[in-house]
This record gives structure tokens, C-alpha cells and sequence, in this order.
């Protein structure tokens, strides 16, 4: 059984007193949350954060990393100063990291490979753009997506990660796929999985599917075999919305 996940991608949104603000009211409305609970903040607010969630039923954890350990690599964050701030897990190869920032699946791999090293459970983002989508490229983009972005990754390794199937041309636009869209990628991700791991390891894998989930969209998506939880943008700056979504149930 797949305990399910949903997190939120903050991305550059709250300053430190506002994000302080904004756990807190998770707090209080998710005291015991039945699914597993994540935030993900800018790194300025995650010492902020990680104090004010201290004890509690969520967890924290980042946005993005870079692969070396230290080093001349200016404006970078290491895996190391994410462990030291309680981080237990990271988003990777997000598409506005691919996309506005130029990242590969191959520099994806690196950034796996750091994270698995230091004991964060990796997050790994794939998802098509509208165009591929129109072209029905879905699946081919979607499994070379995830051969190229796991490349390295040991069965073993692979049971502690989650992926995260976000249509581009649903994320941050409003849209959103339908439930039945949104399954049946979600079901070739896991044969991927299956491919590249076994099937008994890929029926373990947690997949999210994120791209305008909000309240009023959650459980149909929740109800469907492969997705297990959520990755959501906006509306996880909504204390209301974000733990209506967490409840599986319309705020």
C-alpha cells in the first residue's frame, strides 16, 4: 500500500516571515494529516520553516540542488546544507528548471545520484510540453525522460524515490488534465519503472501528478490506481487549499 504524498513546490514565492505564517496555519488545520505532508520553500525560508515545523506532522524540503559536495560554484546549494536544515527531501528537473535554466536530463542524473548520496528522497519531474502532447509524443518524450534522468539509479535506490508526472501545459495555466489523462501517463510511468527496475520495486514507487491541482480537483486524481499523491504549485500558498487538498476533499 502506497501511503499517499502531496507536496507543496512553493517555488520563489515567501519571504522567511511569510513563510513562518503560512506553516503555521498548516499546522494547526493538519495536526495528524492521513496522507504524508510536504513543503518545499525557497532556500532563504528554510531554516524559518524547518523551526516552526519542529515536531510536527510535516515535513520540509527543497526545490533544487547542485551535485558537488562544496566548492567555487556561486549561487549553488550543496546536499549537505539541505540535510543540515532537517531537508528530507528535494525536487529535481522540474520543467521550469529544465526549461528556463537549460538543465539536461543528464545534469538531472548528477543531481539524483547527490541527493541519493546524502540520504534525500529525490523528487524526479517529467512531463511533456503541449506541443508533444498535440503530437501524441507523449509517451516516447516521457520514457527517454525517465531512462535519461534515472540513468545510474540501482533498484534498491529507485524504491525510495518518487516521480512527478507535471503535463507542462498544465502547470501554472489553470488546466489541468483529467483524471483519466492524468492516469494514463501516470500508468506508463510505472511500466517504465517496471523496465528499468522490476515490477515488484516499480509497484512501490510513489507517482504524483501535478498541474493546477487544487481542492476541487484532488480526489478524482486521488481515486485512480497509479497517482499517489500531489505536487502542487499555487494553490500550496493557500493555507485553506493546501490542507483541503491534503484531506483528499474540496476546502
Amino acid at each position: 500500500m502506497r501511503t499517499p504524498l502531496i507536496a507543496g513546490n512553493w517555488k520563489m514565492n515567501t519571504l522567511p516571515a511569510e513563510a513562518r505564517v503560512l506553516v503555521e496555519s498548516l499546522r494547526e488545520r493538519l495536526p495528524s494529516p492521513a496522507a504524508e505532508v510536504l513543503v518545499c520553500p525557497p532556500f532563504v525560508s528554510l531554516a524559518t520553516v524547518a523551526e516552526a515545523l519542529q515536531g510536527s506532522a510535516i515535513a520540509w524540503g527543497a526545490q533544487n540542488l547542485y551535485w558537488e559536495e562544496s566548492g567555487a560554484y556561486t549561487g549553488e546549494i550543496a546536499p549537505a546544507m539541505l540535510t543540515a536544515l532537517g531537508c528530507t527531501y528535494v525536487i529535481l528537473g522540474h520543467s521550469e528548471r529544465r526549461q528556463l535554466f537549460a538543465e539536461t536530463d543528464a545534469d538531472i542524473a548528477r543531481k539524483v545520484a547527490a541527493a541519493l548520496a546524502h540520504g534525500l528522497t529525490a523528487i524526479v519531474c517529467v512531463g511533456e510540453t503541449e506541443t508533444q502532447y498535440e503530437r501524441g509524443e507523449t509517451e516516447v518524450h516521457i520514457r527517454r525522460q525517465l531512462r535519461e534522468s534515472l540513468a545510474g539509479v540501482t533498484p534498491a535506490q529507485a524504491a525510495k524515490m518518487v516521480i512527478a508526472y507535471e503535463p507542462i501545459w498544465a502547470i501554472g495555466t489553470g488546466k489541468s488534465a483529467t483524471a483519466e489523462t492524468a492516469e494514463s501517463v501516470c500508468a506508463l510511468i510505472r511500466d517504465e519503472l517496471s523496465v528499468l527496475f522490476g515490477a515488484a520495486v516499480a509497484d512501490g514507487i510513489r507517482i504524483l501528478y501535478g498541474g493546477s491541482v487544487k481542492p476541487d480537483n484532488i480526489a478524482a486524481l486521488l481515486a485512480k490506481d497509479n497517482i499517489d499523491g500531489a505536487l502542487v504549485g499555487g494553490a500550496s500558498l493557500k493555507a485553506a487549499d493546501f490542507a483541503a487538498i491534503a484531506c483528499g476533499k474540496e476546502a
